[in-house]
């Protein structure tokens, strides 16, 4: 091969890296968006439809609750027929949803489209974080991989940015149109990303697929535990924070979005910064770090007496919560055996959601009855530091390798 040659396949390698991490953080951007539009919404959508706080919120957990629904069926597919496509009909399929929610009727429509867009969502992270892990440089994993999983907290700044804009002119419903545009633009830069070498090269038959999952269940069950006990702590610190600041704080819509806006802009700094980290020094102990320092931040974050200080919590929170996620997309694909990798750490993701889904309608129940702050404080502190045990307790394969180029 000549230098042109070498330096032409260099140059085609580095474009696909980088579409592969477009595509998957696109990807779960929108997911987050649409999940944390309704998040914003829960009190004028109660209204809309007559009934109760909790009731809006049980259709967060329904979204929660389904996601490993997705994750069972597009994991299986991913490592069947490679990440691509599964990706691509997920993507397309939970955006109508999206869409078809903001022209919900009623209450049990709009319950029905949450469960539907639950499977989607749950499809999402597990294709196309291994789309991603797999295609991007081992040497620097954990840096994009927290650039790969705040997508979710992009996903939630663009939420809070369309409430603040949308929602005080045009009320909640459009809200759930406009995902429509991010959807068609990963669905553009998908079709540019070539099928991974790992994934050619750990394709295997079902009997074989079927063995290595009985072989690593023990390794499963555990991935299943650290993800319950992550998504208690991001869905915990982030699902209800717009109603506590509404109904506890009594901030209006543009001061609620605008305080969530700068604490997702902390979740993203945060999961660059545990990310660049965790190359460094391992995965689990950035993620331990990151939950020890959002533990100890709890009460700025809960019982902060000023503006100021309150923003400044929410901020710190999240960029030690999504610190300590952005380690997340590296740290389970490289411990995931690598024939199951398109099933193994989604699935496992999701089932982790269907845990910790009822964290929201709990918090929602316990602040009706007695106080925001009481409900989300006493749940997070403990939450944060039982999830810092189950992570250093855990296993590590910090660097591993996924193909043989």
């Amino acid at each position: 091969m000549t230098t042109d040659d070498s330096l032409a396949t260099l140059a085609a390698d580095r474009t696909n890296q980088r579409n592969a991490l477009i595509a998957g953080f696109l990807g779960w951007t929108l997911d987050a968006f649409d999940f944390f539009v309704l998040t914003y919404v829960l009190v004028p959508v109660a209204n809309d439809f007559r009934l109760s706080v909790p009731d809006i919120a049980l259709t967060l957990l329904a979204t929660l609750a389904m996601r490993p629904v997705g994750a069972f069926v597009f994991g299986l597919m991913a490592d069947r027929y490679g990440r691509r496509l599964p990706m691509a009909l997920d993507v397309a399929f939970y955006t109508v949803v999206e869409v078809l929610s903001g022209l919900a009727p009623n209450y049990t429509a709009f319950f029905v489209l949450r469960l539907l867009y639950g499977i989607g969502m749950g499809g999402e992270w597990g294709v196309g974080a291994s789309l991603a892990m797999e295609s991007v440089p081992a040497k620097w994993r954990g840096t994009l991989s927290g650039l790969l999983q705040e997508g979710y907290a992009f996903g939630a700044l663009l939420a809070g940015l369309a409430y603040y804009v949308i929602f005080p002119r045009w009320g909640w419903r459009p809200l759930f149109f406009i995902g429509a545009v991010p959807a068609a633009l990963t669905l553009i830069v998908l079709a540019r990303v070539r099928e991974t070498e790992a994934w050619r090269q750990s394709r295997t038959d079902w009997t074989t697929y079927k063995n290595a999952m009985f072989r690593n269940w023990k390794l499963f069950l555990y991935l299943v535990l650290l993800m319950t006990m992550m998504n208690f702590m991001s869905h915990g610190t982030q699902d209800l924070y717009p109603t506590f600041l509404q109904r506890q704080r009594h901030f209006g819509a543009r001061l609620t979005a605008t305080t969530s806006m700068i604490s997702m802009v902390g979740a993203i700094l945060g999961g660059l910064a545990f990310g660049w980290y965790s190359d460094r020094q391992g995965r689990r102990r950035a993620m331990v770090t990151a939950a020890l320092l959002a533990a100890l931040l709890t009460p700025l974050w809960i019982l902060a007496p000023s503006l100021f200080l309150v923003t400044l919590g929410a901020f710190l929170m999240q960029f030690m919560v999504q610190g300590a996620w952005g380690v997340i997309p590296a740290h389970i694909n490289e411990l995931s055996p690598g024939a199951l990798r398109g099933f193994f750490p989604g699935f496992a993701y999701q089932l982790g959601v269907l845990c910790a889904s009822s964290i929201g309608y709990v918090e929602a129940v316990v602040g009706e009855h007695f106080s925001y702050t009481q409900s989300m404080g006493i749940l997070a502190a403990t939450v944060l530091l039982v999830g810092a045990a189950v992570i250093a307790l855990g296993p590590e394969a910090h660097g591993v390798k996924f193909s043989d180029e």
